[in-house]
């Protein structure tokens, strides 16, 4: 089953207005995620404009029908970060529930979780 990796292209971290601005950093951060992904049948990758986590950009959220869902920010828009990210979504897909052992976990990975979602009920 496929998990999505949706990657917030409009995250800005402090500073960012001094820097050159060709780019936020949720631009450069979606770019090498989506690098990372490229050619993985079950992980795909996809852009938003904000996912509501200002205060800690750069952010994610790793998502599979009927799993359960994770929020991750506070991440460095770098290559390390960005192969974390889709290592973990890998391990998500794996999984029946979307839940990946904590000793799975890539390093990357490891403090970045900012919640949890349950999968939304099939029936009402």
């Amino acid at each position: 089953m496929t998990t999505w990796i949706t990657i917030c292209d409009t995250c800005k971290q402090e500073g960012w207005d001094a820097g050159d601005m060709t780019e936020t950093d949720g631009e450069a951060f979606a770019s090498l995620v989506e690098a990372a992904a490229t050619g993985l049948q079950e992980v795909k990758t996809r852009r938003v404009s904000c996912l509501m986590g200002c205060a800690r950009a750069c952010n994610v959220a790793i998502q599979g029908a009927g799993k359960l869902n994770y929020t991750l920010g506070d991440f460095e828009p770098t290559t390390d970060a960005a192969s974390g990210i889709v290592a973990y979504a890998m391990a998500h897909a794996a999984s029946p529930t979307g839940q990946v052992p904590y000793r799975e976990w890539p390093q990357a990975v490891k403090g970045h979780f900012v919640t949890r979602h349950p999968p939304l009920p099939q029936d009402e």
